[in-house]
Parts: structure tokens; sequence; C-alpha cells
């Protein structure tokens, strides 16, 4: 039975293949499509054809025996056959659907597109399914004439910006007899980061004395730092006199160096890897030192980006490493 099936199974995906790529429309990112009749694909699914082949068995035994109740029974079911369509329709027809915003996400995850879907007329609209291409299905059923959100996911392989493809809308509602659907392409995308790869130390901070760094307790004599209990064996130097003129007791004044802190996500440190490994590096390091609450910057060939710190800065690092020659690494691929 497989070696029998599997042919006419090849030719169904060829046809469904066909009938999708005939039927794909476009819409701009931020407005509304509607479904309507102009842009529905009605057709039998498996289950359709297996019911129609039935129909058309026991249309042949009735004729041939001269049977009119089984006549009659052909007739009745390729009657509610007929009826399904339209009830097929009416459940798709009249939907909105929007893009209202995408998320970024690491190569190898799941990009997420957020969708509102409504009904025009206030109808219920049951067992909608949305998804991207070949990606995980999602379902939803809207009562009532309620405004529902979801969200659709399609996985992701390689970094840089990311489209989706056509978002596939259809549905079998109600018998499961056919399949009601529209194939939009979806002028979106989103931004997919390098996938983080922890491995070996990143690089350390500086430690050196600058005015560009933060102000350490390590002691130095740059900048005054305030006063500190007298011990014996101080630098007179270090006295505080007019504070001891004016009956504080004795107390020394205390100064501190100027440490530079700042954490700097180079290229040249990791020397000997390839171009991809590299990056996923450094997308790591990044989120570790935000994670730390650190001073990080980030340098790479014709990039720079001078250390800073919180979401906004976490967000320009990954972004430039997302697209550091990402042309030439789209077109490698």
């Amino acid at each position: 039975m497989p070696l029998i099936t599997a042919p006419f199974k090849g030719l169904g995906r060829a046809i469904r293949a066909y009938v999708d790529n005939a039927l794909n429309w476009s819409f701009p990112v931020g407005e509304t499509v509607t479904l309507t009749r102009k842009n529905i694909g009605i057709f039998p699914g498996r289950a359709g054809w297996s019911f129609l082949v039935v129909v058309l068995l026991l249309w042949l035994v009735a004729t041939n025996y001269e049977n009119n109740l089984v006549m009659g029974l052909a007739f009745l079911l390729i009657s509610l056959f007929v009826v399904s369509i339209l009830h097929t329709f009416a459940n798709f027809t009249g939907l909105k659907v929007r893009v209202l915003k995408n998320e970024p996400c690491f190569a190898g995850e799941d990009a997420c597109f957020e969708l509102q879907v409504e009904r025009l007329d206030g109808r219920p609209c049951e067992n909608m399914v949305f998804r991207w291409g070949e990606a995980a299905p999602v379902v939803v059923s809207l009562l009532n004439g309620q405004s529902q959100r979801l969200k659709v996911f399609v996985p992701t392989q390689q970094r840089g910006w990311f489209k989706p493809g056509r978002l596939i809308i259809e549905s079998y509602y109600p018998l499961g007899l056919l399949r009601a659907w529209v194939s939009l392409k979806v002028d979106c995308e989103t931004l997919v980061y390098p996938k983080p790869v922890a491995g070996g130390l990143a690089p350390p901070a500086s430690g050196s004395e600058s005015g560009d760094g933060e102000l350490s307790s390590r002691a130095g004599n740059e900048d005054f730092a305030g006063f500190k209990n007298y011990h014996p064996g101080a630098s007179l130097r270090q006295v505080a006199w007019k504070q001891y003129a004016r009956g504080s007791g004795l107390h020394l004044k205390d100064y501190a160096a100027t440490l530079d802190h700042r954490i700097w996500l180079d290229w040249d440190f990791l020397e000997g890897l390839e171009r991809e490994a590299r990056l996923s590096r450094l997308c790591y390091w990044a989120i570790l030192s935000e994670q730390n609450d650190e001073l990080y910057g980030l340098r790479l060939p014709g990039h720079e980006l001078p250390p800073e710190r919180g979401p906004l800065h976490r967000q320009r690092v990954l972004k430039t490493l997302a697209l550091f020659e990402w042309q030439l690494q789209d077109s490698s691929s």
C-alpha cells in the first residue's frame, strides 16, 4: 500500500504547492488585509477527495443495481458537500489580519511575529490556522466578534535580516472536507543576532589609570576622596591640619586613583577563529558583560562602539554584530 499511495501523495503536494504559488498576494507592513472572495481559495482536502470517491462509488452501485435508496443517499451526500462549501467560505471571509510587530532573536531560535485578527461583521470564526510557510501552526477561533492578538513563530538559521516568507491562513471548518486558504507574502522582517557561544575568557579590563575610567578606592594621589582615621606612622603631609585645628580630631586625607575598568570586545582578540565563530563568541561576551553591569565596548574592522552599559547599548552591540559583513555571509550560504 505505501508503494501505491506514495506517488499520489507526491502529486497532491505538487498540486497544492502550485495552487499556493498561484494565490500569492502581498500587503505592506502596518496595513490591514481583508479576506474576501477575490483572494480566498477553496479546494477539497484529503478527506474531501475521499468523500467524493465514496459518493461516486455509491452512485455507481445505485445505477448498476437500480437502487433508489442508495441513489438518494449519494445525492444527499453530494448536497452536503455543496452546502459545506458555503459554510467554509462564510467562516473564512471578512477576516482582517494585521502585522503588528516582530521581536529580534538569536540564530537558531524561533522568530516571533505578532498579528492582530478580527472579524468585520462580528460573526464567529472558528478553527483558523496561521503559520509561516511550513513552520508550526497556531489555531485561533474568534467568538462574538472579538479581536485577538496572536504570536506566530518561524525558525531561523542565520544572523542578519530575516524575512519569514509567506503567511498561510487556512481552515477546514466545518466538516473537514474543504480547505479554504490564502497565501500572503508579507513585507516584514526581523533582526537575527549571532548565536551566542560560550568559550574562553572575555578580554579583561585594562585596569590602567586613566581619566576615562571610574573612581576606585585604590590608593593614589590624583583625586581627593575624603578623610580617614589617623594611624601611627602616617606621613605628616597627609594629616588634615585644618580639621584638627577646628577640633574635629586627627584625620588623614584620603586620595584615590581613577582606574579604567572598561572592557573592549575586540575582534583581534579572537585571532585564528573564523568570522562566524568570532561573532558568536563576541555576542556571548556582550550578553555576559551586560548581565554583570560592566562597561563594555566593541571593536570590529571598520566599526567601533565606545564602552557603555544598558539595554540600548546592548541592542546596538548585538545589531552591529548581526549585520557585520552580513551581505558576504548571506551570499556565501
